[in-house]
């Protein structure tokens, strides 16, 4: 059997697998399903239950669990998700078995608390400066070494895109700024294109529209880029050149959040400097953020 074979088979598998342990999960009464005074043959739902819950025909729902070669839509896939009471992951996982490209990912609600845990991880990456955005790039939370390096402070706009094009201390002390702000475009533009209905990305789209030409020039440009890593040059006014990486990571269980992680180079004595700047000493001196 050809490979790409094997993988169909197996993910029909899967999918046949994976929806009956779903409808084995929900009772008749947590579906609105009268209970009836008989037995039932098998726990959870019944296919035929299914199918008429979520609106399809008995057949139909039949050949999906089998992975038979059918006709499916977002939609029709939203309901069954809905009946059988996925979580987003899970709906996620039924997209990706029927061969579907698999819905943008959402926040749990379960997962929403998640803030402090994210802050206590941010806090261990002292004395490296570190932050989390959401996905309009404004910074939701940072570590004392981001406020002391990277100027990120509670009168500042808080959203990183606005103030890489706007803040004078990006623009003046960020050695690395031009060769980085086509990326920051691009990064941006890759995030933009994944939901383009949001009025979240059109509003910050328009305010650093609005105030920057850089960007404007930039944006008309197209390019496009994934999350990644990204050489930073900073000048600092205390201790000169500092060299950092900066590493975007994604929490699947909050896909509304990006951590940036920003690592020392071995160029410069960075890691010293920024050991110092976090010390006593150098919280004392360093009255003046900047960010490249």
């Amino acid at each position: 059997m050809p490979a790409a074979d094997t993988v169909k088979s197996a993910r029909r598998s899967e999918l046949r697998e994976f929806l009956i342990s779903r409808r084995a999960r929900v009772s008749p009464g947590e579906a609105g399903l009268p209970m009836g005074g008989g037995r039932r043959r098998t726990p959870g739902l019944r296919r035929e239950e299914v199918a008429v819950l979520a609106g399809v025909g008995a057949s139909w729902y039949q050949w999906l669990e089998q992975g038979r070669e059918i006709s499916v839509s977002p939609q029709v896939l939203d309901a069954v998700a809905r009946v059988l009471r996925l979580s987003d992951a899970e709906r996620r996982h039924l997209y990706l078995l029927a061969g579907m490209n698999p819905p943008t990912p959402e926040v749990d609600p379960g997962q929403r608390d998640m803030c402090e845990g994210l802050q206590r991880l941010i806090d261990t990456w002292m004395p490296y400066p570190a932050h989390i955005m959401d996905l309009y790039y404004n910074c939701v939370l940072y570590n004392d070494a981001a406020s002391i390096v990277l100027g990120l402070r509670p009168e500042n706009t808080q959203n990183c895109l606005v103030d890489f094009f706007t803040n004078p201390l990006f623009l003046s002390r960020g050695t690395s700024w031009e060769r980085n702000a086509r990326t920051v475009v691009a990064q941006f533009r890759a995030a933009c294109a994944a939901r383009p209905d949001d009025e979240g990305f059109q509003a910050v789209l328009a305010e650093v529209s609005a105030r920057s030409p850089e960007f404007v020039a930039l944006w008309a440009e197209r390019d496009i880029e994934d999350q990644g890593q990204v050489r930073k040059e900073l000048d600092h006014p205390l201790v000169g050149l500092l060299v950092v990486e900066s590493t975007v990571m994604k929490v699947p269980a909050r896909p509304d959040l990006m951590v940036v992680l920003h690592a020392p180079l071995d160029e410069a004595n960075t890691a010293a400097k920024l050991e110092w700047l976090a010390s006593p000493e150098g919280r004392r001196g360093a009255m003046y953020p900047v960010a490249g």
